[in-house]
């Protein structure tokens, strides 16, 4: 069992580094090791990996199918934590596959209501930021700003830099769809972009990268925050 938490501590950094070609094998093999133990929870955190590689690569049926057995299992196992997890990666897919806001949000809903129950603060914190994105999705705007930045404070008070930075990203694009500056934008994703770098972000540093693209940000590669405050008045938004 020790050693199953070794390895899921092993493929969870590089899952969020990005690395999915190293760890996509980390989550198999914990995964056949936890079904021949027998392991619920170790088994639960593998199929959620393994699923969320597979939403990240676009394979949204599959990343589905993983999710809902991961959430079957839990529930049988009665680990609650798992289950809210998986039911935030069940939203997370109904939302971008299905465009089906609405039980997108119920089955967040659900999810809170455990993480709340339980005290997870960082299961909230994230479920919060997903509600943001699903809003965001179905053109809320204004309620997603909202949620983004009820999600920064949280992150911000547990000192939780991805989510912290995940949490910036969905705000900077939702104030851009409510008017904010051309330039501001600009500026911002520019340095969440380094803040990325920084902390070896690789996913996540392609998501401002496409947030950039959506709002027609050119950015200087070498020095891309300095080149948005400078060449501010020069921004182009499609």
């Amino acid at each position: 069992v020790v050693r199953g938490y070794s390895l899921a501590g092993l493929a969870e950094t590089g899952r969020i580094q990005g690395d999915y070609e190293a760890v996509h094998r980390l989550h198999e093999q914990l995964l056949a090791e936890a079904r021949r133990r027998g392991e619920a929870r170790h088994t639960v955190w593998a199929l959620e990996g393994i699923a969320q590689i597979h939403r990240n690569t676009g394979s949204y049926d599959t990343a589905y199918a993983l999710f809902e057995e991961a959430a079957e299992i839990a529930v049988r196992a009665d680990d609650r934590r798992g289950h809210a997890w998986a039911l935030r990666g069940l939203a997370d897919i109904v939302s971008v596959r299905d465009g089906d806001a609405e039980r997108a949000l119920a089955l967040l809903s659900e999810a809170e209501t455990t993480c709340r129950a339980m005290k997870l603060s960082s299961a909230l914190a994230y479920n919060h930021k997903m509600r943001g994105n699903v809003l965001y999705r179905a053109g809320r705007y204004a309620e997603a700003r909202d949620l983004y930045e009820q999600a920064l404070a949280e992150f911000r008070a547990m000192s939780e830099p991805r989510g912290e930075a995940l949490s910036r990203l969905g705000l900077a694009k939702s104030r851009a769809r409510l008017g904010r500056d051309h330039a501001e934008t600009a500026a911002e994703l520019a340095e969440l972009a380094g803040v990325l770098e920084r902390i070896g972000l690789r996913h996540a540093r392609e998501m401002v990268a496409r947030a950039q693209e959506e709002f027609g940000v050119v950015a200087d590669a070498e020095n891309p925050a300095e080149h948005a405050v400078a060449g501010a008045g020069a921004v182009s938004v499609r």
